[in-house]
């Protein structure tokens, strides 16, 4: 089951440690240390799936080879207590394949170090029930001589956070790009307003500790917060319905037994929690346990709760959808179109969309459709008419994107609830907030923007993936909205010039990248120029 798991620490050798002991196990190779003279052989595991450097496009071809980097590195470091690399390391959802949880892990690597100046040495483990990723980074910049000075700005505890919160985003997005509706969360339990306490993960020292006979420290204090944990659950088994509809919107039998597992490991205590919850009158059934040709189907179920809080949002959409608050002129809606010259036919229809008088539209596309482009053209529309246009998404990066690519002063989704129940922002009945990428907001936060704009009078407009749109399991909430309010699709690709590059920007949208990248493929064969900076695995 998707969990959120981020940390990073140190590689000090004030702790005994060597950065290339260190690359040699998380890589699963065998690796010299010049400084100490010793040989480092892990060859022998097997839970590596994948092991690659990924490095600036300016670095010297050298630091692809392992041990000549990790010895570069220690090379720079002159004091026996000096800290020679940082390692991070995350969990990665259990429901992505192998090749899907590796471009995840790259995804986030090139993002957010490599594009920093880091060198970064990825390391996938597909460890059984445990899938995660360990990445080895530089501290130093890299010139032209080897590495030069520290760099103080990849020291901030800012950046520490940032990147946490930009693994929880990228990870949804690539869970909703394979059609997974599970979400993971990088903020604490309490704030989520979860009532369970979170247990850490041992790591294999403690395992080894254990199968030793010994009961290390944490391994205590994590039988005593499981144990308060387990009490809760018996107290009210439906807590663990609240928590599986916090990350994912249906799920299966497999899912509740994996989510009561994580607290209760007594046989007697697991059954019996097992029991009490199938039986539970809050259980609801959406599709029976049935036979598809030789395979069993499992039945998929959701909550009372969860399906009062869909019911309540499609009830919201169709009152919304009847009330138009929100007209714009034609002669205004003319003139903010002819400011923006270059949209084409498609983009000024998805503009009168967004601009009707209706207290709620939707607007679907695919990636490099000018969704952006449109959203611009209507801010202009909506201020001239007096409305006040603020932007929202669940993530960071994407208000970064919507705001820079709009001029919509955005904010998460998170921040502006904040901002309302502070009494730090308002709403008003002359207020429009755009929704960017509303395929990914699950139907609780959903509910709850729709209620307090519909309260105030204010006008939602959702922008998603036109993949959301697709029967599949992710983008249900955006998905469900659509159906009952209409809306408007873009579908061709502005982003690309080329042809074969709009419809390889289709198909990675489809989520088809053999066949996206089959064009790229058969250019390099011809040898023509590359089309893509290929970074070679180690």
């Amino acid at each position: 089951m998707a969990i959120y798991h981020f940390t990073a620490k140190v590689i000090s050798r004030s702790k005994g440690r060597s950065a290339v002991a260190a690359a040699a196990y998380r890589s699963a190779s065998q690796l010299h240390d010049y400084r100490q003279d010793l040989t480092f052989d892990y060859a022998a595991k097997s839970d590596v799936i994948h092991s690659e450097i990924l490095a600036p496009r300016e670095a010297p071809e050298w630091v692809h080879d392992r041990e000549l980097l990790w010895n570069g590195v220690e090379a720079a470091e002159k004091r026996r207590d000096s800290q020679v690399a940082r390692e991070v390391e995350f969990a990665l959802p259990e429901e992505l394949t192998k090749s899907e949880a590796i471009a995840l892990a790259r995804d986030l690597v090139e993002r957010e170090f490599v594009v920093r100046g880091m060198v970064a040495d990825l390391n996938v483990h597909w460890d059984q029930g445990n899938h995660h990723a360990h990445v080895m980074l530089t501290m130093r910049e890299l010139t032209s001589d080897g590495f030069g000075l520290k760099v103080t700005e990849w020291n901030r505890c800012e950046l520490l956070e940032q990147w946490r919160e930009h693994w929880a985003d990228l990870a949804n997005q690539h869970l909703l790009r394979a059609g997974l509706d599970i979400r993971i969360d990088h903020r604490s339990y309490r704030d989520q307003g979860i009532e369970l306490e979170p247990t850490s993960h041992l790591g294999r020292a403690v395992d080894e500790m254990r199968a030793r006979g010994e009961r290390p420290e944490r391994f205590r204090e994590l039988q005593e917060v499981r144990e308060r944990n387990a009490r809760k659950i018996d107290e009210r088994p439906e807590i663990v319905f609240d928590n599986l509809t916090r990350r994912q919107s249906t799920f299966t039998r497999r899912d509740i037994a994996r989510e009561v597992f994580r607290y209760v490991d007594d046989g007697e205590r697991f059954r019996n929690l097992l029991t009490r919850l199938e039986g539970s009158s809050e259980l609801i059934v959406l599709v029976p346990e049935g036979r598809a040709g030789h395979t069993v189907e499992e039945a998929r179920y959701t909550s009372k709760a969860m399906l009062r809080v869909e019911e309540r949002m499609a009830e919201l959409a169709l009152e919304m959808v009847a009330t138009d608050h929100h007209p714009v002129r034609d002669v205004v809606f003319a003139l903010s179109v002819s400011r923006h010259g270059d949209l084409s036919h498609e983009q000024r229809e998805a503009v009168r969309k967004m601009t009707s008088p209706r207290d709620i539209e939707v607007v679907a596309g695919f990636a490099g459709t000018g969704k952006s482009a449109t959203v611009a053209a209507a801010k202009d529309a909506w201020e001239a008419s007096g409305y006040r246009v603020r932007g929202a998404a669940l993530s960071g990066i994407a208000t970064e994107n919507l705001e820079r690519s709009s001029g919509v002063e955005s904010k998460t989704l998170a921040s502006w609830e904040l901002a309302w129940r502070d009494g730090k922002a308002e709403v008003s009945s002359r207020d429009v907030l755009v929704i960017d990428e509303a395929g990914m907001v699950g139907s609780r936060q959903l509910a709850r923007i729709l209620t307090k704009l519909h309260e105030a009078g204010a006008k939602a407009v959702l922008i998603g993936d036109a993949e959301q749109l697709q029967p599949i399991e992710a983008g249900a909430a955006f998905r469900a909205i659509a159906e009952r309010t209409g809306y408007q699709e873009l579908t061709s690709i502005r982003r690309q010039q080329a042809e074969w590059q709009r419809e390889a920007s289709r198909d990675f949208a489809r989520g088809d990248a053999g066949a996206a990248l089959d064009p790229i493929r058969n250019t390099e064969r011809s040898g023509s120029p590359r089309v893509a900076n290929k970074r070679r695995a180690i």
